[in-house]
């Protein structure tokens, strides 16, 4: 009974938008403003990268994954040579991530501390795996499909920063706390200007199937959240189960074609997920 009062007061507060930010995203929520801007140059991108050089060593290390040197592309030795590779939406993206990775920097329990940073390798594959399968089976636009993927579990990161003060908090979860995760969830990608589309997706996750044949970005996320070899450290609801359907293992043993392309994706998103980590 207790614990249902700390999810409702926890919602509560989110819903009148009283979120508090660890300080140490300000860095990353003005680059994310400068990379919104239609007016921005590349200087001034440039400049605010090297000013963070853990989010400067991040792009750095992606512009050089697997699947930004798919062609060939030499070695990527410096900022600049990353942000003219990378764009500035898929910056975005990186930023969006050291976003949603600091919820969990300040957890002082060990235990939480783990489960942030088991947490934070699951999303980093999800997302990878989402932006690949995006491109070759979905058709969903990859950049977007990256960027849903690093935000989609950013409510289960908020609750793991807040159970470090609400000891047994995240115990013996019941039905109702999926829930209540999504509406924070929702609150927060607000908070964080995350397109309507993108949000809708991420929120409709909680007990969906993925359709057959896989199209859309949910569909997407569904995929990509099945095909990952990293397990979430968080309950995962119904849509985690329902992913592995007779029907999509029929689809994949129709579509052989498919199949591979979905081992080539795995393949490519491990280098681009280690590269999120960095």
């Amino acid at each position: 009974m207790e614990k249902l009062k700390d999810f409702a007061q926890i919602v509560a507060e989110a819903q009148r938008g009283e979120l508090v930010f660890p300080t140490s995203v300000n860095a990353a929520l003005s680059l994310q403003m400068t990379l919104a801007d239609p007016d921005c140059h590349d200087e001034d991108v440039i400049r605010k990268l090297l000013a963070e050089p853990i989010l400067a060593a991040r792009a750095v290390a992606l512009a050089n994954s697997a699947v930004f040197r798919s062609n060939g592309a030499a070695l990527a030795t410096g900022v600049r040579t990353a942000v003219m590779r990378l764009g500035y939406r898929n910056l975005y993206s990186l930023t969006a991530a050291m976003v949603v990775r600091q919820f969990g920097a300040r957890i002082r329990d060990p235990q939480l501390r783990m489960r942030a940073e088991q947490l934070w390798k699951y999303t980093a594959h999800v997302a990878a795996l989402a932006y690949v399968i995006a491109g070759r089976i979905t058709r969903v636009e990859p950049d977007t499909a990256l960027f849903a993927g690093i935000m989609h579990e950013v409510g289960g990161f908020y609750l793991l920063g807040r159970a470090d003060a609400i000891p047994g908090l995240l115990d013996d979860p019941e039905e109702w706390m999926g829930a209540a995760q999504e509406i924070i969830a929702r609150e927060i990608m607000k908070k964080l200007q995350v397109p309507e589309p993108v949000a809708l997706a991420i929120v409709s996750l909680r007990g969906g199937a993925v359709g057959i044949p896989p199209e859309g970005l949910r569909d997407t996320l569904l995929v990509a959240r099945y095909l990952c070899p990293v397990p979430s450290p968080l309950p995962q609801a119904q849509d985690h189960v329902l992913a592995r359907t007779a029907a999509l293992s029929g689809y994949l043993e129709q579509h052989p074609q498919i199949a591979v392309l979905l081992d080539e994706a795995a393949d490519q998103a491990k280098s681009m997920s280690a590269a999120l980590l960095v």
